[in-house]
């Protein structure tokens, strides 16, 4: 019988704040550093519920999903494995609390950003504030 190595799904999920603000965790786990909240999604799981799932678990806030924005796959994205993952974009209100395998959550407003993100999220980031200003999104 064949073994199959496929991708493993993953949600991340850009939180608005007011203010223009985004909310990002700082991870415990490897890779240790700033990313934005999201995580595996579980078997059985829709994505969106899962996207909502993982911010309430790292960051204690409640999203209102608005747009599922991009799906990322370059497959060295994660050092860990192959993931693959869409990407939301939400809204919430009220001050993030670093919860479940989350250190810390801060919410940062866009022109003030940690210069590096784990993962690929630096590029996300940079897509979504292009998408913000420009309107355009990322293209395959």
């Amino acid at each position: 019988m064949a073994t199959y190595r496929n991708p493993t799904p993953t949600v991340d999920c850009i939180v608005e704040l007011p203010g223009e603000r985004i909310v990002l965790i700082k991870r415990k786990n490897e890779p240790i550093g700033w990313a934005l909240p999201g995580g595996f999604v579980d078997e059985g799981e829709p994505l969106h519920a899962a996207c909502v799932r993982e911010v309430r678990e790292e960051t204690g806030l409640e999203v209102d999903l608005s747009e599922q924005f991009f799906t990322y796959s370059d497959p060295s994205r994660d050092p860990r494995k192959h993931t693959i993952s869409t990407v939301y974009i939400g809204w919430a209100e009220g001050d993030p609390v670093g919860t479940d395998d989350a250190a810390e959550a801060k919410a940062f407003p866009l022109d003030a950003l940690p210069k590096e993100l784990v993962f690929d999220h630096g590029t996300i980031v940079a897509d979504y504030v292009a998408y913000k200003r420009t309107g355009r999104r990322r293209k395959i």
